[in-house]
C-alpha cells in the first residue's frame, strides 16, 4: 500500500512482479507524515489485518512517524527498528535494534512494525522475473479515494544548506600556519 499519485503504481507493479496477491494506492498527493498515517489507517480500519509491515522511514519525509501514528490509530502494539520478527498464532516474538546492541520483545497480534535492514535475509530478496511482470498485469492494483483527513503541517519555507567552503591544506611542518588559521579564520582555539 501506498499514498501517492500513479506516478507510484510502476513501484506497486513491482511489488505484484515479485510475490504480493493485491496492491492498494490512496490516490492522493501525501504532504505530510501524519496525512499519509491517516490515510493508511483508514485503509486497514476496513480489512482488519494482523499485521502491517512498514519500513521506518520514507523517502519522501523521512521522519520515522508514519507506522507509529497508524499503530495508534488503529489500538495496535508497535515495535520500531525490527530486524527479526517470528509469529506463532497471536503471538509474535521480534528482535529490534537499540542502542549498543538488540532487544527482543514478545507481543500479541494485531501488530505495526517499523522494519529495517536484516528483517527479511538478503538471500530471500527477490528481482521480478518476466514471468512475474507479466503475472503481475492480472493482479489487482486497487486506487481507492483518500479518507477525509487534513494536513496538519505545512511547509512555510525551504532552503538548502550553504555549501562548504573550500578545504585548506598545511603542510605538515608549518604547524605556525596551522595554529594561525584555526586561530584567526575558523575561530576554534
Amino acid at each position: 500500500m501506498t499514498v501517492g499519485d500513479a506516478s507510484c503504481e510502476p513501484t506497486l507493479r513491482k511489488c505484484l512482479a515479485i510475490g504480493a496477491d493485491k496492491a492498494i494506492r490512496v490516490d492522493t498527493d501525501p504532504t505530510d507524515g501524519y496525512y499519509v498515517a491517516k490515510q493508511i489507517a483508514a485503509v486497514c480500519e476496513k480489512e482488519s489485518y494482523d499485521l502491517i509491515i512498514a519500513g521506518r522511514e520514507s523517502i519522501d519525509h523521512n521522519g520515522a512517524m508514519v507506522p507509529g501514528l497508524v499503530a495508534g490509530m488503529l489500538d495496535y502494539e508497535y515495535i520500531t527498528n525490527c530486524i527479526s520478527l517470528e509469529i506463532e498464532n497471536d503471538q509474535a516474538t521480534a528482535a529490534r535494534e537499540i542502542d549498543g546492541g538488540k532487544e527482543t520483545v514478545n507481543t500479541s497480534l494485531p501488530l505495526v512494525i517499523g522494519g529495517q535492514k536484516g528483517l527479511v535475509e538478503e538471500s530471500d530478496l527477490r528481482i521480478p522475473n518476466m514471468r512475474g511482470i507479466m503475472m503481475a498485469r492480472k493482479k489487482p492494483l486497487n486506487i481507492v479515494e483518500p479518507a477525509g483527513a487534513n494536513a496538519d503541517t505545512t511547509a512555510n519555507s525551504f532552503e538548502k544548506p550553504a555549501p562548504k567552503g573550500a578545504v585548506k591544506l598545511v603542510d605538515a611542518d608549518n604547524i605556525d600556519e596551522l595554529i594561525n588559521l584555526l586561530h584567526n579564520e575558523a575561530k576554534v582555539i
